[in-house]
């Protein structure tokens, strides 16, 4: 079953647990790990066990115990629990030294570049494809969304049905609870959610794919919970270096999705297009130059 695209190791299993067995001394090494990952995700094994007022090899055995291969995994593990809990002041607080308002500009048009560059990367175009098969094989497609990704699942459901495809989008608790509970395997469902994930959309993915729908989960993280409640999942960075995430990669990503479901069936996007470019031409809607 496919999870991610992307290289990155997969958490040991119950990692909680893991903890759980580790000795309370351990627990307490750990723990300030664990709850502040940006702080330590950086750090050599021997900066780690300076900063925690212990030795490097106590490190590794916490590391080892925990089911991680190597302290190279578990700085990865660390890099993807930065990514999940991220907040507003740690995206703002994570900007260059150059405190200069042109500077700023720049950094945040080389990470959206960083971001988009990832993606490029580590995009599978055959999974795309794959998918996009999917769209045209589906009784109904629903686009599940809350907070901010609302605006992607509006974009993309605004531009599939251009093509006269049943899709659907809910972005409300309750539009959520009613959409998927009529699912069926012979359904799409694509759920759009970042960092930790918001409940209403990780759980209607959950209940989408226990009526046997297919499931597809849109996150920046391996850790994010729709990797475990879902199919398979795209990966597309949402990180910034102001308050704000930014949207430029996961866009790109739905934007490559478009290409692959115009393109699959090639004849017939032909045809509806034609009929929009006449509308684009002539249309009332369109100011006259």
């Amino acid at each position: 079953m496919k999870r991610k695209e992307a290289a990155s190791p997969a958490p040991p299993y119950h990692l909680a647990e893991r903890i759980d067995q580790l000795s309370i001394k351990r627990q307490e090494i750990i723990r300030p790990i664990l709850e502040h990952p940006r702080e330590y995700v950086l750090l050599s094994v021997r900066a780690m066990a300076k900063r925690l007022h212990t030795d490097p090899a106590t490190i590794v055995r916490i590391v080892r115990g925990l089911g991680f291969g190597s302290y190279r995994e578990f700085q990865h593990h660390l890099h993807e629990l930065s990514l999940a809990f991220a907040t507003s002041l740690d995206t703002m607080q994570s900007g260059g030294r150059d405190p200069s308002m042109p500077a700023h500009v720049l950094e945040s048009l080389e990470q959206d570049l960083k971001n988009l560059q990832g993606l490029k990367n580590s995009l599978d175009a055959q999974r795309l494809v794959s998918l996009a098969k999917r769209f045209h094989e589906a009784r109904r497609i629903v686009i599940l969304a809350g907070d901010l990704a609302v605006h992607l699942a509006h974009y993309f459901e605004y531009q599939v049905s251009l093509l006269g495809l049943p899709i659907f989008s809910a972005t409300s608790t309750g539009r959520i609870l009613h959409l998927v509970r009529s699912v069926n395997k012979q359904d799409l469902v694509i759920a759009i959610s970042f960092r930790r994930g918001l409940r209403q959309t990780v759980e209607g993915a959950q209940q989408a794919r226990s009526r046997g729908a297919y499931c597809v989960g849109i996150a920046d993280t391996y850790l994010s919970p729709l990797a475990r409640g879902c199919n398979e999942i795209f990966l597309a960075s949402v990180e910034s270096t102001s308050f704000g995430a930014s949207y430029v990669a996961p866009v790109a990503l739905f934007d490559s999705l478009l290409a692959a479901v115009g393109q699959y069936r090639r004849s017939q996007t032909l045809a509806i297009v034609k009929e929009i470019a006449e509308e684009q031409r002539k249309g009332f809607r369109w100011y006259n130059l």
